[in-house]
C-alpha cells in the first residue's frame, strides 16, 4: 500500500511566520527593539479610523473606511482597539496566495476585506446581516452571568467551577465578544455596564466566598484580560487565591500571548509567573494559561516564544479556546489548520470552539448547531485525541455542551433542545431542574425558506435589541441589589 493516501486534509508542517510590519506605511521605521517592547505595542494600538488611516497610507480605499466608519456608528458593541502585534497578522505574508503582498489600492482592500483577523477584530457595516442583524432572542449578557453572580464579578454556574471576573478591560477588543455589555467602552449602540465596587473589596469578597465555599476546585481568573492588570496585582490575587486550600486549578485567561505576546515576555512578567507557579507546584495545584487564538495566521514565532517563556516559568499547560466564526476558521480545512499551527509551532493545546453565542448584531458570525455538529466530525481522527479540540454550545443557563449533547433539535426553525445535570445558585430550590429543557437557537438565514417564514411570522426583529439591552440592566440591577 502506498504511504501517500489522498485524504480529504492535506496535512503538512508549516514553519511559523513573524510579519515584516514595515509593509505598512505607518510603521516604515519601526525597529525590531520597539516592536518587541510591550510599552511601544501599548502605545500604539489602533483605537479610531484615524490612526487607522495613518497606518495604512494609501493601502485601502476610502470605501473600506466609511464602511468601517458606518458601522462603528450603528451596529458595533465594542470599541475598536487592536494591538499591532494583532493588526500585523492581517493579510500578511501566510495570507499572499502568490507569495506577494496586494498592490495598494483596490486589490489590498479587497485581502483586507476577505482577511479572517480583520473579519472579527474590524468588523464593518457590509459584513453584517440586514435581514436580521441579530436574533430575536439575542441578549447583551447571553449566557446570564450576571444572574449567577455570588459576588460582584464572581460567577458560580458550575458545581465546581467559578468564573472570576478581575477587571473590565483587555489589551485587545473582539467584535465579538460574549461580556460586550461589561467590558470595554460604550459604543453608540451599547452603553455598559459598570463594576460597582473598588477592585481591592471586590476581588476580597471573591476570596472570601472561595473561603466559604469548599465545592469550589476550579477558578478561571478572567475579565477583560488579565494581561491589562498590574501584574503586582495580578500575583497578588493569584498567590491569595493559592491559600485557598479547596482550589486545585487557576486557569488565567488571556487573548494577550497572541495579541499582545510582548506582555507575557517582559522580564517582570515571567519572574512573577515562576514565583506563582513555584507555590501552585509547592501546593499541588494546577496552574494553567488560556488563550483565544482564531486563525492560524495569528500564531506568529514571537507567540510561541511567548508561551514557551510561560511553560519555562513552570505553567502546567497552554490552552486555546477558540470562537467558531463564519468568515474565519469555520471550516474543516481553517480549524486544521489552526489546531496544526498551535500544536507544532506553539506548543499551545487545541482545547475548544465555542459557536459563537448569541449577542446583538452576531448573526452574521454565527453557525447552525448542524454546522458545527459536520465540523467536529470533519476535524477528527487528524490531530492526536488530546489535542482534538470539542466544538461546544454555550447553552443559556447551561453551560457548554458538546454539539452533539443536543437532547432533541428541530431543524427547520433552528431550535435545539438541551438538558443539564447539577443546579446553579439560582435554581437551588429547583427539583426539577435535571429535567428541564433549555432552549439554544440558530441563526434564521440557516434555515429553509420555511423556516425562516416561520420566523418572519413570530419573530418581532425591530424591538428585540432594547428588549436585550433592557434585560441586562434588569439582570444587572438585580444581582448587585441580591449581593447588597
Amino acid at each position: 500500500m502506498s504511504s501517500l493516501i489522498e485524504q480529504p486534509y492535506d496535512y503538512q508542517q508549516r514553519e511559523l511566520v513573524e510579519p515584516d510590519w514595515t509593509r505598512f506605511p505607518g510603521w516604515r521605521e519601526v525597529t525590531a527593539e520597539q516592536w518587541a517592547d510591550v510599552q511601544w505595542q501599548r502605545a500604539h494600538c489602533v483605537k479610531n479610523i484615524k490612526q487607522l488611516r495613518e497606518l495604512m497610507g494609501d493601502l485601502l480605499t476610502e470605501d473600506f473606511y466609511a464602511d468601517l466608519e458606518r458601522d462603528q456608528a450603528e451596529r458595533a458593541t465594542m470599541s475598536m482597539l487592536v494591538p499591532p502585534q494583532m493588526l500585523n497578522t492581517m493579510v500578511s505574508e501566510m495570507t499572499w496566495a502568490d507569495g506577494r503582498m496586494p498592490a495598494a489600492g483596490a486589490e489590498f482592500t479587497a485581502a483586507f476585506y476577505a482577511d479572517a483577523v480583520r473579519h472579527y477584530m474590524l468588523p464593518v457595516f457590509s459584513d453584517r446581516r440586514t435581514d436580521w442583524p441579530s436574533h430575536p432572542y439575542s441578549s447583551r449578557d447571553s449566557l446570564h452571568e450576571h444572574d449567577m453572580w455570588v459576588a460582584e464579578g464572581l460567577t458560580h454556574r458550575y458545581p465546581t467551577k467559578v468564573l472570576a471576573e478581575l477587571l473590565p478591560t483587555c489589551p485587545q477588543y473582539c467584535g465579538h465578544c460574549t461580556r460586550m455589555d461589561l467590558v470595554g467602552n460604550s459604543t453608540p449602540q451599547v452603553t455598559k455596564l459598570k463594576l460597582a465596587g473598588k477592585p481591592m473589596d471586590r476581588h476580597e469578597a471573591i476570596l472570601d466566598y472561595l473561603r466559604r465555599t469548599p465545592t469550589v476546585r476550579d477558578v478561571v481568573v478572567s475579565g477583560g484580560d488579565v494581561a491589562n492588570m498590574p501584574w503586582k496585582n495580578l500575583e497578588s490575587f493569584i498567590d491569595r487565591v493559592l491559600d485557598v486550600e479547596n482550589i486545585r486549578d487557576i486557569r488565567l485567561a488571556t487573548k494577550a500571548l497572541m495579541g499582545l505576546p510582548q506582555h507575557w515576555l517582559a522580564p517582570d512578567t515571567v519572574e512573577g509567573v515562576a514565583r506563582v507557579a513555584a507555590k501552585a507546584r509547592t501546593r499541588g495545584v494546577g496552574l494553567a494559561i488560556h488563550t483565544h487564538v482564531n486563525a492560524a495566521q495569528s500564531v506568529t514565532p514571537l507567540v510561541a516564544d511567548a508561551t514557551k517563556a510561560m511553560l519555562d516559568a513552570g505553567i502546567r499547560d497552554v490552552r486555546n479556546q477558540g470562537v467558531l466564526m463564519r468568515g474565519v476558521n469555520a471550516t474543516s480545512e481553517d480549524l486544521l489548520d489552526l489546531c496544526f499551527a498551535l500544536a507544532d509551532g506553539a506548543s499551545i493545546t487545541p482545547y475548544y470552539f465555542y459557536m459563537c453565542d448569541m449577542i446583538p448584531f452576531a448573526e452574521h458570525w454565527r453557525t447552525s448547531l448542524a454546522e458545527a455538529q459536520h465540523l467536529q466530525h470533519s476535524i477528527m481522527g487528524y490531530l492526536p485525541g488530546f489535542a482534538t479540540p470539542r466544538i461546544v454550545c454555550d447553552v443559556p443557563f447551561v453551560g457548554k455542551r458538546w454539539v452533539h449533547q443536543v437532547d432533541s433539535y428541530d431543524t427547520e426553525r433552528g431550535i435545539s433542545y438541551w438538558r443539564k445535570n447539577y443546579r446553579t445558585s439560582i435554581e437551588a430550590a429547583d427539583v426539577d431542574v435535571t429535567s428541564a429543557e433549555y432552549v439554544y437557537y440558530d441563526p434564521i438565514y440557516t434555515l429553509s425558506s420555511e423556516g425562516q417564514k416561520w420566523w418572519h411570522d413570530h419573530g418581532d426583529a425591530a424591538t428585540t435589541h432594547e428588549a436585550a439591552a433592557e434585560a441586562a440592566r434588569s439582570s444587572h440591577a438585580a444581582s448587585v441589589a441580591q449581593l447588597d
